[in-house]
């Protein structure tokens, strides 16, 4: 196996990293990225089969001790169906999916296009970051909307998301794990709160389906409730903002529009996607790809990676919203195909289509520069005019 060494930190690698991709692909179908000490795999054909193979997971057959400090941000993450295998994975996915049904996404349509609207109002008419006055509100409204929260818990519900995914992120210090053990103690305590009114006093919202929801004799307890909360939030709002904002920036970049919103959804997704590596745990003493993995060994699956593969996708790195491709790879496959992913395309597709249509004009004020934030891939701003 050929190995590779590049800091997941390093300023360039975060602005740009598909040339990096571009020199580790043909290397082999894994090739082992040396500062992450494991195996990656950048073909859209490796990454997909790793993706759907059941012999890899993302349990960890020995997991570490956890330090004390750490501690209630992972008591969270233990009933997150995102980290858990079958069969718990496949009971939470179940009673989470009766709740979160693809009728109750497409009913948002409307109120998803009316807020984008709204928040286009309120724009000023000196350069404004896009991010922070559009790409970052929507999304968080419409969860707090759909879950049932007062929509002036939002700042909250950001601030607590920011500080938990930050956990994910490369080189995250001490500072970073305190802050993501608060905000994951104070975002359980005031969802325990509203899971118990909600018992007491059932609404019309998804809270309340969710402690509804019950298969084969079985609930949510509450802290998978508030865990699956938790959740939806963090893993689609932080999607979803980095989405629109990376395929804002495409579209002032090559002037294309979103004249079906959809298809342009798509490209965007592919083109630039907000998560760039999703890893999984080999579950056993295994052989893959050529590689020998003993019980717990991880595997790196780089999505931007397999998205622009030139093997799959005719010149990768134009976008092109008219292109016919197979499947990306933005939101997994397999198992843990992301249960949100309806949501989200939701939202970037009509945000994308209600921008344009009433910001024509719309512009770069200053050259965006992303996050250095790898796994993640995002803008640290957008500044834009009208």
């Amino acid at each position: 196996m050929q190995h590779v060494s590049q800091a997941p930190t390093d300023p360039a690698l975060n602005q740009d990293p598909y040339p990096f991709y571009d020199r580790i692909r043909p290397l082999g179908d894994l090739v082992w990225w040396e500062d992450y000490n494991m195996p990656v795999a950048g073909s859209h054909a490796v990454v997909s089969s790793l993706l759907r193979d059941r012999r890899f997971g993302r349990e960890n057959p020995f997991p570490p001790e956890i330090p004390a400090h750490q501690a209630p941000f992972y008591a969270v993450e233990a009933h997150s169906m995102l980290e858990l295998e079958p069969p718990r994975h496949t009971r939470l996915r179940g009673l989470v999916l009766r709740a979160f049904t693809s009728r109750r996404i497409k009913e948002l349509a409307p109120e998803i296009e009316a807020l984008s609207h709204s928040l286009i109002d309120d724009f000023p008419d000196a350069p404004f970051d896009l991010l922070t006055e559009f790409a970052q509100k929507l999304p968080v409204i419409i969860i707090a909307r759909l879950l049932g929260v007062p929509e002036d818990k939002a700042p909250d519900l950001l601030r607590w998301s920011n500080a938990m995914v930050r956990m994910y992120m490369a080189a995250r210090t001490r500072a970073d794990e305190d802050a993501a053990a608060l905000a994951a103690t104070e975002f359980s305590d005031y969802l325990r709160s509203y899971v118990e009114a909600r018992r007491a006093k059932p609404a019309d919202d998804l809270i309340t389906n969710l402690i509804a929801a019950e298969e084969d004799g079985e609930r949510l307890s509450t802290e998978e409730l508030i865990t699956t909360c938790i959740l939806l939030l963090n893993a689609g709002h932080e999607a979803t903002v980095h989405s629109l904002g990376n395929g804002v920036k495409t579209a002032l970049l090559t002037g294309l529009r979103p004249e079906d919103p959809d298809t342009f959804a798509e490209e965007v997704l592919r083109f630039d996607p907000p998560l760039h590596m999703f890893t999984r745990f080999a579950t056993d003493d295994i052989e893959a790809f050529g590689h020998q993995f003993k019980k717990g060994d991880q595997v790196g699956l780089l999505l931007g990676a397999a998205n622009r593969d030139p093997l799959v996708y005719a010149a990768p790195d134009s976008f092109d919203p008219d292109r016919a491709m197979p499947a990306h790879t933005s939101f997994g496959a397999g198992l843990h195909f992301c249960v949100g992913a309806p949501l989200a395309r939701l939202e970037l597709s009509i945000a994308l289509k209600a921008l344009f249509a009433r910001c024509p004009n719309l512009a770069l004020a200053e050259q965006p520069e992303y996050a250095t934030s790898y796994h993640f891939h995002g803008l640290t701003r957008l500044m834009v005019t009208r």
